[in-house]
């Protein structure tokens, strides 16, 4: 997609890549993430949740639409898991080019 900021588009390629590292980088040190109910604080948590989720579902994920307004990415995600595919909503709060916030739903 055209309109991605860099760091959700880097955050796409780190999850094509399973790149567990690459995908914490794109967020702050201080951010959260909130998804299957459970948050996720600071990058060291972010970036073991994502390495977890990698082996487990070996989640790859396909942007269909974003909102530069309200921060809101809609993408389809397939892998290991029951219902695969699925379009789930990415609400970001982004500051200073990194992720402050993720909310996935």
């Amino acid at each position: 997609m055209k309109n991605l900021p860099k760091v959700i588009t880097d955050l796409v390629h780190a999850q094509g890549h399973f790149n567990s590292d690459a995908y914490a980088n794109c967020f702050s040190e201080t951010a959260t993430v909130f998804d299957e109910g459970k948050t996720h604080n600071g990058k060291a948590a972010i970036r073991s949740w994502i390495k977890k989720a990698y082996e487990t579902y070996q989640v790859t994920m396909k942007p269909i639409e974003y909102s530069e307004i309200n921060q809101i990415l809609k993408a389809e995600i397939s892998g290991n898991f029951p219902g695969s595919p699925l379009v789930l909503t990415y609400e970001f709060e982004i500051v200073n080019q990194q992720i402050q916030s993720l909310k996935i739903v």
